[in-house]
């Protein structure tokens, strides 16, 4: 059989594991310090782990979850799912019990592979719900009931293969690019999840479609992202995975600032709401420098801004420019990229759209955000800025062998070998996703211009129509309003209404901190955010950051949350999007009082 016929995921990673051996693969975080797994290990480990879930009854086309954080094992057990010409199921770790049941039911999981203690009590609670499920391995050494561990699996295969040593080729070479490698639930802003079936064509096409955005063998990777998510499986693990980049695991995103400092990465795949919370560290630590430090600061950021354009033309610039700049550079700019490390050759940001000021001013600072567009449905990376070619504000050109087209009504299509198999049992919703021609509709309306770049305006589902008619694209104003240092998310609501008004969560730290300047003090959280001057305050700064929007954008009133908005209590998903239509339903009668007089 032609070689293209076997090009799996797992038969391009045993290439790998051949090619590079002894050299450093993954890189994981235990008792305080980073430890180093070998291309060599991490293959074995991938062997004989396929080979014990064939003991235990895995058989070809049979379905195996993961419920897991990311760490080593995560893409050993995916990678040996795949190797067992099984299909992969990702579970979000933040999953609730009921969430992993529907999963295990729809998916029809006979085996499931679970982190910790805490992600097996899930599985143990709604076990007896999952008739199909018949055997549930723990990745932690800790022995529990019912449960095997993931050692006792590695020395099942381990046995199996001294036993019948040509039986993992035999195993391996089953499976065809055709066939479906994972079912991804997509975690919905509204509704149950649908499982999208990739193939291994579909995710190793993307892969290879991603060469646009430059990586060597020497290049290490920070992932932090969940694997769980189709953007870090595909780009941060398979992606980096074929190019012999290093992975090295972040030990939870509350710790990714830290594990930067300790990896030091040269590479970051991300979604816009870390750039967001960095953003907003370092106009907070300049604000509270003494005033030649912040005239220094933003000398440099105009300096940056200036040089901006020439250097995204690629072209050095005026002489007496860049001199100016260097200074700045070394002024400012390189301890901002000292704590990201002192290595990060870029970051590439995708999941949500992410604010052009945001970008602006880190490429001003020296820091490159590789922006892209995709889906989970295309496996997923559509469109992407390129190192050397981008468009701050949009999510740059299509991919190699991808294409794009805007529909009458403004939707984004698109066709290419990444578009997904189908929703898993649910051909109605494939049918209202892919038409008869083949194209894919996103759901996210957007525009291409005379270079090809593609600009995202917003969900088409979320565009806001006004009683007056007016079409409003409410992301483009949150993206906005969230580089205020004193703002930390916003949900902008009006549809149907007179006009425009939203939910805001502030960013109590700096809030506090400028009260308490002013000699004020508030009892807790919510004292503060029911306080008129508090309001006052917040809305102000929200009219001067809107002031060059049409008057039908301009919000009118806000209510302050004196909570976040997070995935446990279902407003956000575990990418940091807004569920709007659950937190419209949660809030309701908060955002219903801000039109009591509306006539």
């Amino acid at each position: 059989m032609d070689k293209k016929e076997k090009d799996t995921l797992h038969r391009r990673f045993q290439d790998q594991v051949q090619r590079y051996g002894d050299r450093r693969a993954l890189m994981f975080k235990r008792e305080g310090k980073y430890e180093e797994i070998s291309w060599s290990v991490f293959g074995r480990s991938v062997r004989y782990i396929a080979l014990g879930l064939s003991e235990i009854g895995v058989a070809p086309g049979d379905r195996v979850a993961i419920l897991a954080e990311n760490r080593p094992e995560w893409a050993v057990s995916d990678l040996a799912i795949l190797s067992a010409a099984a299909i992969s199921v990702p579970i979000y770790q933040t999953c609730t019990s009921a969430k992993v049941a529907y999963i295990l039911n729809n998916a029809e999981v006979k085996v499931c592979m679970v982190s910790t203690q805490e992600q097996l009590a899930k599985v143990a609670e709604i076990r007896a719900q999952v008739p199909t499920l018949e055997t549930v391995v723990l990745m932690d050494a800790v022995d529990e009931p019912n449960t095997m561990t993931m050692e006792q699996l590695y020395q099942s295969g381990k046995e199996l293969d001294a036993r019948e040593p040509d039986r993992y080729e035999q195993t391996a070479a089953g499976t065809g690019p055709d066939d479906t490698a994972t079912i991804i639930y997509t975690s919905g802003t509204t509704g149950d999840p649908k499982g999208v079936m990739l193939s291994h064509r579909n995710i190793s096409f993307n892969c290879d479609a991603s060469d646009a955005v430059p990586v060597t063998d020497s290049d290490i990777c920070l992932s932090f992202l969940p694997l769980s998510h189709v953007f870090e499986r595909t780009v941060g693990q398979y992606f980096m995975l074929f190019h012999g980049v290093t992975i090295a695991y972040a030990e939870s995103i509350d710790t990714v600032a830290d594990n930067m400092g300790e990896v030091q990465p040269t590479l970051m795949i991300s979604v816009p709401r870390l750039f967001e919370k960095m953003y907003a560290r370092v106009l907070d630590k300049v604000h509270g420098s003494p005033k030649l430090r912040q005239k220094i600061f933003h000398w440099g950021i105009d300096l940056g801004k200036r040089l901006s354009p020439y250097r995204l033309r690629g072209e050095s610039g005026p002489g007496y420019l860049r001199f100016l700049y260097n200074i700045a550079d070394h002024l400012v700019f390189q301890k901002i990229r000292d704590r990201l490390g002192g290595k990060l050759r870029y970051f590439v940001s995708g999941g949500a759209p992410l604010s052009k000021e945001i970008a602006e001013f880190f490429y001003a600072a020296g820091v490159t955000i590789i922006e892209g567009y995709g889906l989970t449905e295309t496996s997923p990376v559509i469109t992407a800025n390129r190192y050397d070619k981008i468009k701050f504000g949009a999510v740059g050109l299509p991919l190699p062998g991808i294409e794009v087209k805007i529909a009458e009504d403004g939707e984004i299509l698109t066709k290419s070998p990444s578009v997904m198999q189908g929703y898993y049992k649910n051909e109605a919703a494939t049918g209202e996703m892919i038409d008869s021609s083949g194209w894919l509709h996103t759901g996210d309306v957007g525009t291409i211009d005379s270079d090809g770049f593609v600009t995202i305006t917003d969900r088409k589902k979320d565009i806001i129509v006004t009683s007056g008619g007016k079409n409003v694209a409410p992301q483009n104003i949150e993206n906005l309003l969230i580089t205020d240092k004193y703002i930390q998310q916003v949900m902008v609501y009006g549809d149907k209404r007179k006009y425009l008004t939203a939910l805001v969560v502030p960013d109590f730290d700096a809030l506090t901190a400028y009260w308490k300047a002013q000699a004020v003090s508030f009892a807790d959280r919510k004292a503060m955010v029911e306080d008129p001057r508090v309001v006052d305050f917040i809305f102000g700064r929200i009219q001067e950051k809107s002031k060059n929007l049409a008057r039908y954008e301009q919000l009118k009133k806000i209510a302050l949350l004196d909570h976040d908005l997070t995935q446990e209590d279902g407003a956000i998903t575990p990418t940091m999007k807004l569920r709007r239509k659950a937190v419209t339903k949660k809030y309701f009668d908060l955002l219903d009082r801000l039109y009591e007089k509306e006539f």
